[in-house]
């Protein structure tokens, strides 16, 4: 009986585990390893580039070609045939490669008399880190087989190109290079747009050289000039910034009342009584602070340090008497600014109207620059080690605050990629203007219900300027989590009377207080958990801490008198759950009735589904709930076992693949049929394509962001929903990793904006 055939590339594989398993340097290691490639393939040849950044790729190791040309010979991606093998993720075999018009000839390379190519790109996480590659001096082809054979091995040669013996490797070659390598950088996009500009490094901290005071009561007394003089400085500047937008004002004011705090002031003047001069005075308050917060996991404390930060700086220069309480002087009219951290009214220390961009080398979306930066409408990067040492003043920078990018002294492609970006933002945001106009229906006459979701006080002014729907969620707890105390029932009211008056006859969904997590109260203790995305949160503690619920109903009641009220329950996982929170509404109307006082004209009670579990009880939940609102992020979160905040895994799982898409699809399937009101208020319906996904899955009601809003529009307005829901159900059986690719490009064949 005849021995079935091993796979060759089993053979191979098996000599390269033993390769990489010596004691030898990585660069060696990948030398031996494409000697024994080419010799058991049969090729006269055999070389591996490496990705060094987004931008090109270099020869790290090569056999049967010029043995000095490692580290010499290297193609932008999309260059050659090697370029297009990386940027398109795909083999390619050619039997004349010098024949090929992609074919580029690189002298050093030492491939003269060499004909038929083979290359494969080397894949981790759905990216192209390199390119894997066979020749062979005589004109062949190559078959399926020996394709199949490399593309294997590449597998195998991409775990060591990832290895941390290789990024060790390739950081000491940057190093050694400068900027060379840091032509394009990938950061993460905190504030989207588009800039082109001069690099302006941001440099405020000052070192404390002296730390004993000679004089206490003259401390003291440059200590109290120079606040005084500080928080002076900062009304004008606050008072004369004319920014016409509104979260930075709550930010702005949040800083004013630090930089004005007199616990602050009178911590540092302490100091200064205790010995230390004003500015060492400075640096052990902010050391109090920092001991005490530090640990904490909940961004608004820790957005709150960094304004301490800021106030701390600011104070030091006036005590040191320079100019940071006046714009800083640039001779460019358009200025990109770096910086390894920033508070937000540094940010405004510049001109902001000659502001391009910013850079930060840390960052969090949260965080108060970002955000003052975004209501400017300049676009901001963050997360980008090393940048601030490497950059030099005056450098040309592009950023692309979209996809999250930045190039260093860019080529004149890129300028003119980066200007006709901004001409068609410009463009865009004229369009999207009219765009309130408009009604929210697709080209085949279907109503498309498109509310918006709020959370600070700003936000209430999306319901003017995007002629909305109404509020599809409106986020209970940012209120909860800006105060220093818990706000009582009075101070609620308040706050949701504001908006179901701003809203007047529109739909309001108000969600309950939904902390736990990664979002903190500052004046809660003992939540600390392992795992918090898991753990005793939303209405787990509120249902726990059932005061606190009745309160907030009470709240919700009283401010929607004589108009529609409708609750929704987070993070609900069984129907008892729901149950028992529905029923606390119930008993706090009865209460209201039986006090005679005003209540709302309808209630409606429904839950959020955001919780797996729930998908399974979903029926009989829709025997009870008056309305369902998909909560995409944490329903994603839960169904791929994936911390959306963890940058390690922010492509690895996609909602546009098609077991999540199926579950969405059956979500609004068992919505549509028991006749309840199903929406969408997580980010997909936010973004313009996965929107028209939910379109094409049945869903009718979306909910986004404001600042999404006439995105998401202008897509519904370009769509036929027959059409998008056709072609969306053909793709749900695919076994695809992410359906993303499919759906882009069948928005652009059909001519749906999806900007």
């Amino acid at each position: 009986m005849k021995e079935p055939s091993i796979n060759p590339a089993f053979k191979i594989l098996k000599i390269l585990r033993e390769i990489n398993e010596e004691q030898i340097a990585v660069e060696e290691r990948l030398n031996r390893i494409t000697q024994v490639i080419a010799e058991q393939m049969k090729a006269d040849g055999c070389s591996c580039f490496v990705s060094i950044d987004d931008n090109y790729l270099e020869l790290f190791a090569a056999y049967g070609f010029n043995p000095n040309a490692t580290h010499r010979v290297s193609f932008r991606v999309g260059e050659g045939l090697i370029g297009n093998i990386a940027k398109n993720c795909r083999p390619m075999a050619v039997s004349d490669a010098p024949s090929h018009p992609k074919y580029v000839y690189n002298k050093e390379f030492g491939e003269d008399g060499y004909k038929s190519f083979l290359g494969v790109p080397l894949i981790r996480r759905n990216r192209s880190v390199g390119v894997l590659l066979i020749e062979n001096k005589e004109e062949r082809e190559y078959n399926r087989s020996e394709q199949e054979t490399l593309e294997t091995l590449a597998m195998f040669v991409a775990d060591i190109v990832t290895s941390d013996d290789m990024q060790e490797f390739k950081t000491n070659l940057i190093k050694q290079r400068g900027l060379i390598t840091r032509e394009k950088i990938k950061g993460i996009s905190l504030s989207k747009g588009y800039g082109l500009g001069h690099a302006v490094l941001h440099r405020r901290r000052h070192a404390v050289s002296k730390i004993i005071a000679e004089d206490k009561d003259k401390e003291l007394d440059r200590l109290t000039e120079a606040h005084k003089k500080m928080n002076e400085d900062l009304d004008a500047k606050f008072n004369s910034t004319k920014l016409g937008i509104g979260e930075h004002m709550d930010i702005l004011d949040a800083y004013l009342m630090f930089a004005k705090d007199k616990g602050w002031f009178k911590k540092i003047a302490d100091n200064v009584i205790s010995g230390l001069t004003a500015e060492a005075a400075i640096e052990r308050a902010y050391e109090d602070m920092w001991n005490r917060l530090s640990a904490t996991k909940d961004n608004y404390l820790k957005e709150r340090l960094h304004d301490l930060r800021d106030v701390a700086d600011r104070l030091h220069s006036y005590l040191s008497e320079d100019s940071s309480g006046q714009n800083i002087a640039t001779e460019s009219n358009d200025i990109v600014v770096i910086a390894k951290t920033m508070g937000p009214a540094e940010l405004m220390d510049y001109d902001v109207h000659k502001i391009r961009g910013l850079l930060i080398e840390d960052g969090t979306p949260t965080m108060h620059v970002a955000i003052v930066a975004k209501a400017l409408n300049i676009p901001v990067v963050a997360k980008i080690k090393g940048l601030f040492e490497e950059v030099k003043s005056g450098d040309v920078i592009a950023v692309d605050g979209t996809e999250g990018y930045v190039y260093l002294n860019p080529t004149a492609e890129i300028k003119q990629k980066i200007h006709k970006r901004i001409e068609e933002k410009i463009k865009l945001q004229e369009k999207l203007s009219e765009l309130k106009k408009l009604p929210s229906q697709t080209k085949d006459g279907v109503k498309i219900g498109l509310s918006i979701n709020i959370g600070l006080s700003f936000d209430l002014d999306y319901l003017e300027t995007t002629n909305c729907d109404g509020v599809g969620l409106y986020r209970t707890e940012i209120p909860f989590m800006a105060s220093e105390v818990m706000p009582d029932v009075e101070r609620q009211i308040s706050y949701y009377k504001e908006l179901m008056d701003k809203a007047g006859n529109k739909k309001v969904i108000f969600r309950s207080l939904d902390v736990g997590s990664d979002k903190l109260l500052p004046y809660w203790a003992g939540l600390n958990e392992d795992n918090p995305a898991i753990g005793w949160r939303s209405i787990r503690i509120t249902l726990d801490r059932r005061a606190i619920l009745r309160k907030q109903i009470k709240a919700f009641l009283t401010a929607a008198a004589n108009k529609e009220l409708n609750v929704m329950f987070p993070m609900i996982s069984d129907l008892a759950e729901f149950e028992e929170a529905k029923e606390t509404v119930l008993l706090e109307l009865e209460k209201e009735k039986k006090c005679k006082r005003p209540i709302p004209s309808k209630v409606n009670i429904g839950l959020m589904v955001e919780v797996p579990s729930i998908v399974y009880e979903l029926d009989d939940v829709l025997e009870k709930a008056d309305f369902i609102s998909v909560g995409t992020n944490d329903l994603a979160q839960f169904i791929y076992a994936c911390d959306r905040g963890n940058p390690r895994l922010t492509e690895r799982y996609d909602v546009l693949s098609a077991p999540f898409l199926r579950i969405m699809s059956e979500i609004v399937t068992k919505a549509n049929k028991h006749k309840v009101y199903c929406s969408v208020c997580g980010e997909m319906a936010s973004n313009p394509i996965e929107a028209m996904t939910l379109i094409g899955l049945g869903y009718r009601n979306l909910s986004s962001s404001g600042a999404s809003y006439g995105k998401v529009k202008s897509m519904i307005r370009s769509i036929n929903v027959k059409e998008v829901s056709d072609y969306v159900q053909t793709l749900l059986k695919s076994t695809q990793r992410t359906l993303r690719p499919q759906l882009i490009a069948y928005a652009y064949d059909h001519g749906i904006e999806i900007y």
